[in-house]
C-alpha cells in the first residue's frame, strides 16, 4: 500500500505541477516559497512573470475533495492579507514596482484550475 507522504511532500508536488503549468503559460518563475522575515508575516508559493511584465504572486491550493467548498474556498479573507504583506515586502525591494496581481492555482481530483486575478491587494 502506497503512503500519501507528508503534508509538505504533498504541498510541494502541489507547487510542482502548478509551476509546470504556469511555465507551459509562458510564465516565468521569479521566486518560489518567499517568505518575510520575522514572525507573523506571509509567504507566497509563487512569484512569476507573465509575458506582458506583471508579476504575478500565486497561491497554490490543493484539496482530495470538493467538500467544504474546494480549495478555492480555503484562500480566506486572512490567507489573502497575509499573501498581500508578503507581497509588499517583496516589491519594496525593487527600484520601480511592476504591473501585479494575485493569482490561485486550484489543484482538485477534476484537473487543474488557474485563477487569474482572485483577489486584490484592497
Amino acid at each position: 500500500m502506497a503512503r500519501a507522504g507528508t503534508t509538505k511532500q504533498v504541498g510541494d508536488a502541489a507547487e510542482d505541477a502548478a509551476l509546470l503549468y504556469l511555465q507551459q503559460a509562458k510564465l516565468r518563475l521569479l521566486e518560489r516559497n518567499y517568505r518575510t522575515p520575522g514572525r507573523g508575516g506571509g509567504e507566497i508559493d509563487l512569484i512569476m512573470r507573465a509575458p506582458d511584465g506583471t508579476t504575478v504572486f500565486v497561491e497554490v491550493r490543493q484539496r482530495k475533495s470538493s467538500s467544504h467548498g474546494g480549495a478555492a474556498a480555503s484562500v480566506t479573507f486572512a490567507k489573502q492579507r497575509r499573501i498581500v504583506f508578503a507581497a509588499r515586502h517583496y516589491l519594496m525591494r525593487l527600484r520601480e514596482p511592476p504591473p501585479c496581481r494575485f493569482d490561485v492555482v486550484v489543484l482538485e481530483p477534476t484537473g487543474i484550475e488557474w485563477l487569474q486575478g482572485a483577489f486584490d491587494a484592497q
